[in-house]
Formats: C-alpha cells, sequence, structure tokens
C-alpha cells in the first residue's frame, strides 16, 4: 500500500496520482522511490507482449501511467517483447496461450508499435501546450528480440539461470495458479519471469532504467525482476503496479476474456470506442474519469455535480468517451465518431453528408455495399431495385407504398418519384436506404 509522504512532493515525484487511483501499489514497499523521482528525471520502462495484432483497453492504463511519468520529465522506455511472446507470460491465465509464429509476432509487434507512437504523438498535439510539449521527457521503443537473437541457451543458463531459486520461482501466485491445474504448466511458461527479469537487468545496465512499471498480475515477474538485479548489481530497482481494468461483471478487459475493445482502428472503430466509453454505468463513471482522462481532479468533481442533476444525459460519460477517443484515435477520430453517432441516434442528414465511404461501412457494417450507375430519371423503385432492398414484382412496389422504406432517414411512399440530388442523394454521392427498422443499404452513385 501506499505509504505517502506528507511533506510536498515536487513536479517529477508522479506518486501523488494514487489519488486518481492511477497506481495502486509500489514494490518495494519500505524503498526510497519517492526520494530517487524526486532527485531528478528516471528511466522507467512497461512491456507489451505482441501475442495479437493490437493492444487493447485493457493496456491503456499502463499507457496512461507512462504518458504521467512523461509529463512529469522523466524517460519513458517501451518494451516489446516479441522474444517473450513466443514463451507466453502464464499471469492471470488459466491455460497455456496458443503458440504463435515468429512470423507474426513480428507484424504483430510492427502493429503495436505504430498504436503506442499514436498514442504519445496525439496525448503531446491535443493534451499538451507549446510549453508543455517542451517539457516532456523522451519515450524510446525497444524490443527484447534485439538481446536475445544471438543469446545461446547454455550461456544463458549459466550466467543468468544460476542466480534463480527454484523454491521462489514455484511460489510465484501464477506458478502455483497454474500447477494446480488439470492441464498443469508447460517449462516454456515457467521460464517466463527469468526472462521478464533478464529484460528488467537488461535495461537497467544500458539505459539505467530503475523503474518497472505494470499490471498487479505483473507482481510475480517484477519480484524475480528486483531479485536478480538486485543479486547480481546490489543496485535497488522499483516495480509500480497499476489496477487491472474490470468490467462492470468483473471480468479482467482482455482479449482472452473475449469482450476486448482495441486500440487498432481497423479492430474497433473510432466510434465503437467512443460507444464503449459512452455506455459506462454510472458507477464506473467517476473511477474511469480518474483513470483515463488527465482532466484535473477538481474539474472532474464539478462534471460529477452536473452528471448527478441529470443523469439520463450522460454528461460524465460523454466527456471521458471524448478524451479516450482523442487520446487513442487523435482529434480527426474524435470528430469521425461525432459524426457517426450523430448519424445513427440522431437522424442527422449534416452528419450523414460529411461520412466517408469507410465511416458509413464500420457504422452500418451489416448493411451490403453497393455501386451503380446514376442515369437520370433514377427513382426511389429503381433504388430499392438496384440495392437488392425489396421483394421482386408487386410486393416490393407494395413495401414502398406502405411506408416500410426510408432514404437518409427519411420515410419515402411514392415509388415512381424521382431521385432529388441533396435529399435522397447526398452531396458525397452517397444514399443510406433503411428496410423496416433494421435493415440498412449503402448505395454510392457513379455518374
Amino acid at each position: 500500500a501506499f505509504r505517502v509522504r506528507s511533506r510536498c512532493m515536487s513536479g517529477r515525484n508522479v506518486l501523488q496520482l494514487h489519488q486518481r487511483g492511477i497506481f495502486k501499489d509500489i514494490f518495494p514497499e519500505a524503498g526510497d522511490l519517492h526520494q530517487l523521482l524526486e532527485s531528478g528525471p528516471q528511466t522507467l520502462y512497461c512491456g507489451f507482449d505482441p501475442t495479437a495484432d493490437s493492444l487493447h483497453v485493457g493496456n491503456l492504463l499502463a499507457l496512461i501511467g507512462l504518458l504521467h511519468f512523461q509529463r512529469s520529465g522523466h524517460r519513458v522506455l517501451v518494451l516489446l517483447g516479441e522474444a517473450t511472446a513466443r514463451l507466453g507470460d502464464p499471469s492471470g491465465r488459466s491455460s497455456e496461450r496458443e503458440a504463435v509464429n515468429a512470423g507474426t509476432v513480428q507484424e504483430n509487434a510492427r502493429g503495436i508499435q505504430e498504436a503506442i507512437l499514436r498514442v504519445f504523438q496525439n496525448h503531446r498535439a491535443c493534451f499538451c501546450s507549446e510549453a508543455e510539449a517542451a517539457n516532456l521527457g523522451p519515450v524510446s521503443v525497444l524490443n527484447n528480440w534485439s538481446w536475445y537473437q544471438d543469446k545461446e541457451v547454455v550461456g544463458f543458463l549459466d550466467t543468468v539461470g544460476r542466480h534463480f531459486r527454484m523454491g521462489t520461482m514455484l511460489s510465484r501466485h501464477s506458478v502455483q495458479s497454474r500447477l494446480k491445474s488439470p492441464e498443469g504448466m508447460s517449462l516454456t511458461e515457467f521460464t517466463y519471469q527469468m526472462f521478464q527479469a533478464y529484460d528488467f537487468y537488461y535495461l537497467n545496465q544500458h539505459h539505467d532504467c530503475r523503474i518497472q512499471l505494470g499490471g498487479t498480475d505483473q507482481l510475480g515477474n517484477m519480484m524475480s525482476g528486483y531479485e536478480f538485479i538486485h543479486k547480481v548489481t546490489g543496485q535497488n530497482v522499483y516495480g509500480i503496479l497499476v489496477p487491472l481494468v474490470t468490467s462492470s461483471s468483473g471480468d479482467k478487459l482482455g482479449k482472452s476474456a473475449g469482450n476486448a475493445i482495441w486500440l487498432n482502428r481497423n479492430k474497433t472503430s473510432p466510434f465503437e470506442l467512443y460507444q464503449y466509453f459512452v455506455r459506462q454505468p454510472d458507477s464506473n463513471i467517476e473511477r474511469y474519469l480518474k483513470l483515463f482522462t488527465f482532466i484535473p481532479l477538481p474539474e472532474i468533481e464539478s462534471i460529477m455535480v452536473n452528471h448527478r442533476k441529470d443523469p439520463g444525459k450522460r454528461i460524465a460519460q460523454k466527456r471521458l468517451a471524448a478524451e479516450a477517443t482523442k487520446l487513442i484515435h487523435g482529434k480527426e477520430g474524435l470528430e469521425s465518431a461525432k459524426r457517426c453517432t450523430s448519424a445513427l441516434y440522431h437522424s442527422s442528414m449534416d452528419a450523414l453528408e460529411t461520412m466517408t465511404d469507410e465511416e458509413l461501412q464500420v457504422l452500418f457494417k451489416e448493411a451490403p455495399f453497393s455501386e451503380n450507375l446514376l442515369e437520370p430519371g433514377t427513382t426511389v423503385l429503381d433504388l430499392c431495385r438496384k440495392a437488392n432492398a425489396i421483394p421482386d414484382g408487386p410486393r416490393g412496389y407494395q413495401v414502398i407504398t406502405d411506408g416500410g422504406i426510408w432514404i437518409n432517414h427519411i420515410r419515402v411512399t411514392k415509388p415512381e418519384q424521382v431521385l432529388v440530388l441533396g435529399q435522397h442523394i447526398l452531396t458525397n454521392g452517397l444514399s443510406l436506404l433503411r428496410v423496416g427498422k433494421k435493415n440498412y443499404h449503402i448505395v454510392k452513385w457513379l455518374s
């Protein structure tokens, strides 16, 4: 638990962020991390194993923790675990990960690096004044494959493995829980803690890194790193734990849980990310504002006061969604999310007109998309037929006359009506056709 000194802490001591709930614990508890942070810029790292082609919202808090350190002028290292991803971290898992081939892991690492750097760039562009941006600490992305690719196993076990005691390794919670499971634990997974410990040691020796940041499920791996470095160098190093973010049902928000909201827009669009935060229940909202945004605490209190006056307006959720979407996808991503929201939930013609083909297909992802040549005299009936939206013959004609068709959110009942530019055909050359309550078709007109 935190033991925060009562005296005033300098701007570099980000441990005061325990008030936001971002930092859950420090390891070792009795260390002098406060004094170290106040003494000048320090180097810290957080590792991400590229076992998938994108990070998810469960990883976001670790990135925000790194950003808070960067905002205080510290040096940030992001470590991509291309080597350790091929072993598989057993922490928090009930079964072994499926093996991922080297080519896939390498491709995953590339995509994750782009996403992480984009978050840091969005933070600088959207959340920092010029003066604040000038004082941000540097950020570097490293890959642990670079120091494992030429290591041979006998030499590694000789120089590194002899410092690890079997009793200590077996006592880790991640190991104990797996050994008691029907599946057991492979030697590959068992050695994971040794490799993560060596990562910390390597960064300590080559980058003067003395702090590791990670989720609470990483405590055992952090302790292995601390013990290894202390044995070999005599130096004190530290671990800072961020809480694991869980869903309203208490499940970890991770890809393993099957409910992941991804940070790459080709897997979760800005609109879907925005809606994920807008839909958060009131019970989560104040905590999430503290965790996932940089809004000052007094302003969060003010937001919550206004929110409680009329919870149905979801004032707090919308602010959270805007801040998180802007951090992950930038201003353009937030604007896209708002356009999609207006088009879908507010039947906004203006929003529809400014939407791209891609945004429409994301928003109405089940909707068939077709391109058709716009000929003079094209009617409502022609549009419905071209889109294969209505049955052939008199029955299809009747669907229109009975009021079952909407074009760009406007109900149409005259099959022979000629399509009007600006009404039935938007200025971006698109028509959004709806049949009944939920069946959408997107038509792009070619002139």
